[in-house]
């Protein structure tokens, strides 16, 4: 009996302990709990809505299920850029875009699976999806664009770029029936190849984008990496009719056809900007001038841009009507001019402030808890500024974004310039590796002085530490003639106003005081310009804060009543006080 006792509890033993080991196996290969915000649980819940909707026709015929899948698609990609599953979701993503639009019939949509094709093949070309997602751009260009022009280049950057991958065939069959439909030959296919390699070893203009007004004009050249190059100025020559002229040229470069290389912009500062290829290996960018009275060319990071400030020479007030004043007048005028000169200069008359939200659209900032966004935040804490400024200051505010889209760095300062704004306040949320790491800082633009605002300024700009050590280097030449010691003292009282109306209302908020950073969104700013970082987002309490109405309306009216402040001081030194 106790013989039979103990195989049966030996038996029992051993059943528990297999099912067990089961219950667990099964667990880890089937349910296993992933990290919630993980790359592999985001992209199996976007891998779900993917074959539900294509299970569904229902659910096929209705945009916002299709949106749904690729919204989910890209928190993978955006949120976990370094990862397999980054790859395999922008792969999804841009099927998806390619079949939307054949429900929809937009353009719009095709383009978009274009751009994100076109990114997986370039960003992730050792990635055995590379070559597929370069094969699908021929196949859209070949099937629904109906340009088989632009289908042979596709099909045959696959053979170029990609020729061990398991496309290159597919590729090779798509170029001998395009090769018959354009009238190519093979030797001038392989001609292509020579030549597109060539091109590959090159830096690519990929853009030029300007904003101007009869006194300023800002010029963004985008290019595919980073090329070396040389600004030069040339004289107006009567005898050839041709203005002086001030150009760059960008080595080791070249620019696509497709390009609008001739930019008229026809006012009293610039006439046109041009760009060709120079020679086999430089291309040459051409500003003709009417009137300037300075220049400034410097470089961006990620992605690599080349900017070019132009400044025309100020109309003073009255001076157009000038000529139908009478002659004793004269005096007088130029007594108002010089007075308001120096008025501008000691920042007097205030009168016009840009509030930047900083980030938006397909740019979140940091992000939270809860999947608070900083760009949601600071978007609705520049509203509220606005109301401030318009109503305790008597100033106009003018937002750089007034929705949820997305603006580049240079973009905005070169619209504070061209609304000639008196003040630049550029709105942001903090974030830290360690979340205890909380408080409030202001910046202005100069060299950064330590780590964590070097480490702050490469967040922002959305580029390297490296890139920004880089930066400080050309920015002592930058910066001879900007307002650093006005946008100190202005980041001085902002800071105060702020930290004295968020502590009235708030425990333990921590002054982290004003600091300097090379910050792209300052540089180029031809007024009095400052960052205001209004808390950790990654900081429990803070992030609280972050979401209360109440708190971004102290962080506004701590805001505003800084810049009035500086205001009344500047008053007083102008009236000697």
């Amino acid at each position: 009996m106790w013989r039979f006792l103990v195989r049966r509890h030996a038996l029992i033993s051993v059943s528990l302990s297999l099912f067990f080991a089961l219950f667990l196996a099964s667990s880890a290969y089937s349910s296993h709990p992933l990290p919630k915000d993980s790359a592999q649980s985001l992209f199996k819940q976007a891998q779900d809505c993917f074959n539900g909707l294509y299970q569904s026709p229902n659910k096929r015929r209705y945009r916002h299920n299709w949106e749904g899948c690729i919204t989910r698609y890209e928190r993978v990609y955006k949120g976990f850029p370094d990862t397999d599953e980054a790859v395999w979701a922008m792969y999804k993503a841009g099927k998806l875009w390619t079949d939307l639009s054949r429900y929809s019939g937009k353009s719009s949509d095709l383009d978009q699976a274009i751009a994100l094709y076109r990114e997986l093949a370039k960003r992730y070309k050792a990635h055995k999806l590379a070559d597929d997602a370069q094969y699908k751009l021929g196949v859209i260009f070949y099937e629904r664009k109906k340009d088989s022009r632009q289908a042979y280049i596709e099909f045959l950057k696959v053979e170029i770029n990609f020729p061990q991958g398991d496309m290159c065939a597919k590729a090779s069959l798509m170029l001998d029936r395009l090769e018959r439909i354009l009238g190519k030959k093979r030797v001038a296919r392989e001609k292509g190849k020579a030549d597109y390699t060539k091109l590959q070893q090159m830096v690519r203009v990929e853009d030029i984008r300007h904003w101007s007004t009869p006194t300023y004009t800002r010029v963004v050249i985008d290019l595919a990496d980073q090329v070396k190059y040389e600004g030069h100025l040339l004289k107006k020559d009567p005898d050839l009719k041709k203005p002086r002229r001030l150009y760059v040229d960008l080595g080791n470069a070249w620019i696509n056809k497709e390009i609008e290389t001739s930019i008229p912009i026809k006012n009293n500062l610039l006439r046109m900007a041009r760009a060709g290829q120079y020679d086999k290996d430089t291309v040459r960018v051409v500003l003709d001038i009417d009137n300037m009275v300075g220049y400034k060319i410097f470089h961006l990071f990620d992605p690599f841009r080349i900017v070019i400030d132009v400044q025309g020479e100020e109309t003073m007030p009255g001076e157009a009507a000038s000529a139908e004043k009478p002659p004793e007048k004269k005096v007088k005028k130029e007594e108002m001019q010089k007075e308001l000169s120096l008025a501008k200069q000691l920042g007097l008359r205030v009168r016009r402030i840009i509030i930047d939200a900083g980030h938006g659209g397909k740019d979140p900032g940091a992000v939270g808890r809860k999947g608070m966004k900083e760009k949601d935040i600071v978007l609705k804490l520049a509203r509220i500024l606005a109301e401030k400024v318009r109503d305790n200051l008597d100033c106009q505010p003018v937002l750089t974004r007034g929705t949820d889209v997305f603006l580049p760095l240079e973009k905005r300062t070169a619209m504070a310039n061209i609304e000639k704004a008196d003040l630049f306040i550029s709105l942001h949320v903090n974030a830290h590796r360690y979340t205890n790491v909380q408080g409030l800082e202001t910046y202005f633009l100069n060299i950064a002085l330590d780590e964590d605002s070097m480490n702050l300024a490469a967040r922002e700009n959305a580029t390297s530490t490296k890139n920004i050590s880089d930066l400080q280097v050309i920015l002592n030449g930058l910066m001879l003639n900007t307002k650093i010691h006005e946008s100190s003292r202005l980041a001085e009282f902002v800071h105060r106003g702020l930290m004295s109306e968020v502590s009235g209302g708030y425990k333990q908020v921590k002054n982290r005081g004003v600091r300097q950073a090379p910050f792209y969104v300052l540089i180029g700013a031809e007024m009095p310009a400052v960052l205001v970082e209004i808390g950790y987002i990654t900081n429990p309490v803070e992030c609280t804060r972050l979401g209360s109405d109440a708190y971004l309306t102290r962080v506004a009216s701590g805001i505003a009543a800084g810049i009035g402040h500086y205001m009344k001081d500047m008053e007083a030194a102008y009236k000697g006080g």
